[in-house]
């Protein structure tokens, strides 16, 4: 037998592949070995693609990848290859594409046939073990791949060639138009938002409903711009309906990743990073604009479960947190009102039935329910003894699964929200998680100078960093520089974006991105989508980046930031304009950079009182910067003015008198 004829996932550094080691399946990992094999055996590729939250992955793992005659027939006929999504994004958006392309539609797992050269001729995603609804078998559809294969090669081979040919058709980003990216385009980009809004049950669109966390960042900064109401109104119905709802764990905290329902009631319910750190940035900055009590509690909640439960051992925070338990959706999180009794007494049990919305129908399965609030309890001290004896209670049943891989792209996320958020609530606890984070990921992600994407436990993984990499933690980096003044954050944020612009850049297109290095793998195709989605894409995640360190370097570095992020942002004109909704962070980015950015230095006397002040005020967007004269470029030439502690207001190139007030801060920023 070839020694390679065997399941070679083991050691990988992704729990999502190790999940599947076990199988009688011979995955092999992505790579040149995998892609020999198939040209040796002249049998095409089996590409499945998934992670480890995923829970119809699970399913498609029990049902087929677990039987051992399924395997079999894969095994004869195919080079079977695993890969995780969130570790390899790359191969991700490529197949993705070719997925939707034949199909119309993507998702998770994904089932791709490829040529040994890496070609896709057949794509889907879920196929069930039997015939169901119009859909069919899993060994029905290997079985007729094998066949045409064997009997009609040049159709397939001919199948291969259009599509990539149509993936590279789709692969030179967003066309340029006549737009330009000012603030009359960000204000009708906004109103046409308005219009997609559902005012009832809050958010956008139908069901299912993913939180809209760019969007409403976006939405709140142009509020802040121009004090139109309407947009203020649309973040704070959004917010109020996914905090009180389902999708928000009203005992523990963090959001799952959508609602399946309009009303937000019951969620999917993996609860990923990426999600949370996106979440807990624009809900304190909600609560830092309106003094919300709803948008600080749940900040601070969000927070509190970033820390207790996706922190890793390593200081790093983890991807996600399973939607299954036991094989069983939301087993951890669902209650019955006998359930409450049993916990509470008769009398609280009843009290919390009643405030949490669980009936004996149920909202759930089985007559389960998910927890909401759909109104503020009457007495809050009752509310917080209740919430914490059913969370010590939840905590003895059996827990979901967490994925500990570390993201380099979600930790950067995760460091951003954390020191803005702490910076801003005076919460130095949740800026020093930021900043052990930082400290763990540059020691272990950077090698030989360049990112890795992600690791496991203290080993880090072989696939390289992508865009969003880069420009994530260089934003996290940059939000740690104006929360501490360590002006070592602000020289490893240059670093990486050095390297990005460098490796990154279309050079034929100035302002567009590539979501790949320069010098990584080849695929069939580059992959290069500057359209947000449940994450805000790399280009302008980068965009961002540049916008930020463009205002607080040194002036002689300060144009080439300055200039990229420009013709990034004028790039995407065409996006804003015809569809906003899925250019949520953009939205935000753009508004950050028409105001010019504001900038804040706060030349300090050791008192920070007025520092404190600039950082709970300040729009979202705009840098704020505080320590002693002349000890940052941003700082430099800004003394104190009458010996305590001066603020020193700025949009672009036009600066405010300083001023030594709370009362003078607040009007100087208002303007």
């Amino acid at each position: 037998m070839d020694p390679r004829a065997r399941n070679t996932l083991g050691g990988s550094t992704s729990p999502y592949l190790r999940q599947h080691a076990d199988n009688p399946v011979h995955w092999q990992r992505w790579g040149p070995e995998a892609t020999e094999w198939a040209r040796e055996r002249d049998v095409p590729i089996l590409l499945s693609i998934g992670y480890s939250a995923c829970h119809w992955c699970h399913v498609m793992a029990h049902e087929s990848f677990e039987d051992e005659s399924v395997a079999s027939l894969m095994n004869e006929n195919f080079v079977c290859v695993k890969v995780d999504r969130e570790e390899r994004p790359d191969l991700d958006a490529v197949y993705m594409n070719a997925t939707v392309a034949m199909t119309g539609q993507g998702g998770w797992p994904m089932t791709c046939f490829l040529t040994p050269d890496g070609a896709p001729f057949y794509c889907g995603t879920y196929y069930p073990a039997q015939p169901r609804g119009g859909m069919p078998s899993f060994t029905q559809v290997l079985g007729a791949i094998a066949d045409a294969w064997r009997d009609r090669r040049g159709d397939v081979d001919e199948a291969a060639v259009a599509v990539v040919a149509e993936l590279q058709r789709g692969a030179g980003g967003i066309p340029e138009g006549d737009a330009h990216v000012d603030s009359t385009l960000l204000d009708a980009a906004c109103v046409s938002v308005l219009s997609d809004e559902d005012a009832v049950r809050g958010g956008f669109g139908t069901a299912p409903k993913f939180p809209p966390s760019a969007l409403m960042e976006g939405l709140l900064r142009t509020h802040e711009r121009t004090g139109n109401t309407e947009f203020l109104h649309v973040v704070e119905r959004t917010a109020a309906a996914m905090a009180r709802g389902g999708i928000y764990d009203q005992l523990g905290g963090g959001f799952a990743r959508y609602s399946v329902d309009a009303e937000w009631v019951v969620p999917h319910f993996e609860k990923m990073l990426y999600d949370n750190a996106q979440l807990l940035r624009v809900y304190a900055h909600l609560g830092r604009r309106t003094g919300s009590d709803l948008a600080v509690r749940v900040a601070e909640e969000t927070a509190e479960f970033l820390l207790r439960d996706l922190r890793t051992e390593t200081g790093a925070f983890a991807s996600a947190l399973d939607a299954d338990t036991d094989g069983v959706e939301g087993l951890t999180y669902v209650w019955t009102p006998e359930q409450l009794v049993a916990v509470l007494g008769v009398e609280d049990g009843r009290w919390a039935s009643e405030l949490f919305a669980v009936s004996a129908e149920g909202t759930f399965e089985a007559g389960t329910s998910v927890l909401q609030l759909p109104v503020d309890p009457d007495d809050w001290d009752r509310w917080s003894r209740v919430k914490q004896a059913l969370l010590t209670h939840r905590r003895t049943r059996p827990q979901p699964g967490r994925d500990d891989k570390v993201v380099t792209a979600w930790n950067g996320l995760a460091i951003t929200a954390l020191a803005e958020a702490g910076a801003g609530f005076d919460k130095p606890e949740w800026v020093e998680a930021a900043a052990e984070c930082s400290r763990v990921v540059l020691d272990l992600h950077v090698v030989d100078g360049r990112l890795r994407r992600a690791s496991l436990g203290s080993v880090v993984g072989e696939a390289a960093g992508v865009l969003e990499d880069y420009a994530c933690l260089a934003t996290g980096l940059l939000g740690l520089f104006q929360a501490t003044g360590d002006a070592e954050w602000l020289t490893r944020a240059q670093a990486l974006l050095d390297r990005a612009l460098i490796h990154f850049a279309d050079l034929e297109r100035p302002g567009s991105w590539f979501d790949t290095a320069d010098d990584a793998e080849e695929l069939v195709t580059r992959p290069r989508d500057p359209v947000d989605g449940a994450t805000p894409s790399g280009a302008s995640c980068l965009a961002e980046a540049l916008v930020t360190a463009a205002a607080v370097v040194d002036a002689g570095t300060s144009g080439r930031y300055a200039d990229a992020a420009s013709a990034s942002i004028e790039r995407v004109a065409l996006l804003l304009q015809r569809a906003p909704r899925s250019a949520g962070h953009w939205l935000a980015v753009a508004e950050a950079s028409v105001r010019g950015p504001i900038q804040v230095a706060v030349a300090t006397d050791g008192d920070s009182a007025l520092l404190d002040e600039a950082r709970r005020l300040a729009p979202g967007g705009a840098v704020v910067v505080g320590g002693r004269p002349d000890s940052s470029p941003l700082l430099a030439d800004r003394p104190l003015v009458g010996g305590v502690s001066t603020a020193y207001v700025c949009r672009g190139f036009v600066c405010d008198r300083p001023v030594s007030t709370v009362e003078d801060l607040v009007d100087a920023l208002s303007r």
